[in-house]
């Protein structure tokens, strides 16, 4: 299961049976016995002793969660209910309440596009309303900064996946939320290192609208604080493109995520994030 000591009658549709369970954590080096697994040697042990020696694990009593939420420019948008990071701030308060029901150190990592904040993992109430704050101070502090390009925005989602990567223990779960703007293969590959040991769940925010252009003709505009971006009818053709470019995005999350046995959902704006991530959890 992804949280420990979760009762099953109270709980039910949170097991996440397909990770792995929880971390193991080093303990101690003893001489090489026949039978032993040949990976755990301890080769600084043995180079220093002349004699090959074993690394002994132990099984952690709780297994730390790490939330990261993308406070980037891109996810204060919206056509519909709440704005992305509103809906990102909900799954992590309930992933966080869900962290501490089990028992469980809930840590988190919240960047925007010049900066970000990390919160070490700890157990309790006070560890759940500490990161919470973090979050909402953050997220509130970030509004409203001019959007940075493509690529400098692209750079920072690389950045704050090689931090978490430092940060998470082997063993640890973890939760990506964001809405993957500016995702390459350098991002796709540091998600895939990171998902070498730990568990990762990767939960993608959109709105309606970056998935469908309306169907009716409209007028209004667009603005990232920067440009300005007229909005008109588009054409079959170019309707078909803007919807094909978000189908290709999520199609590479999702199957980024199979080929590396990581579990992912995308869930919109308008939704109730509970239901769709028990589904996920479920399948």
């Amino acid at each position: 299961p992804a949280f420990t000591r979760i009762r099953r009658a109270r709980h039910a549709g949170l097991q996440l049976s397909r990770l792995r369970g929880r971390g193991m954590e080093y303990d101690e080096s003893r001489p090489y016995q026949p039978g032993d697994d040949i990976r755990q040697l301890d080769w600084r042990v043995t180079a220093r002793t002349g004699k090959p020696h074993t690394k002994l694990f132990r099984e952690e009593r709780e297994r730390p969660v790490f939330t990261c939420v993308d406070c980037r420019p891109g996810m204060y948008f919206a056509t519909r209910k709440v704005f992305k990071i509103v809906q990102g701030a909900r799954i992590a308060a309930l992933l966080g309440w869900r962290a501490h029901q089990s028992g469980d150190r809930l840590g988190g990592l919240v960047f925007g596009h010049e900066d970000h904040h990390e919160i070490a993992p700890a157990r309790g109430q006070v560890a759940v309303a500490r990161w919470l704050r973090a979050l909402c101070e953050n997220a509130a502090a970030w509004r409203g900064r001019p959007a940075p390009r493509a690529e400098a925005s692209g750079n920072r989602l690389l950045e704050a996946v090689v931090r978490l990567r430092r940060l998470a223990k082997p063993g640890s779960l973890v939760f990506l939320i964001s809405d993957f703007r500016g995702l390459n293969e350098s991002v796709h590959n540091e998600i895939a290192r990171l998902g070498a040991h730990c568990d990762v769940v990767l939960v993608c925010v959109y709105d309606e609208f970056e998935a469908h252009f309306p169907d009716v003709d409209i007028s209004g505009a667009l603005s990232d604080g920067a440009t300005v971006l007229k909005l008109t009818d588009l054409s079959t053709r170019n309707r078909t493109r803007y919807e094909t470019r978000f189908t290709n995005h999520i199609n590479a999350l999702r199957q980024g995520c199979r080929e590396r046995r990581m579990m992912f959902t995308a869930i919109g704006t308008d939704e109730d994030p509970l239901p769709a991530m028990i589904r996920m959890f479920q399948t």
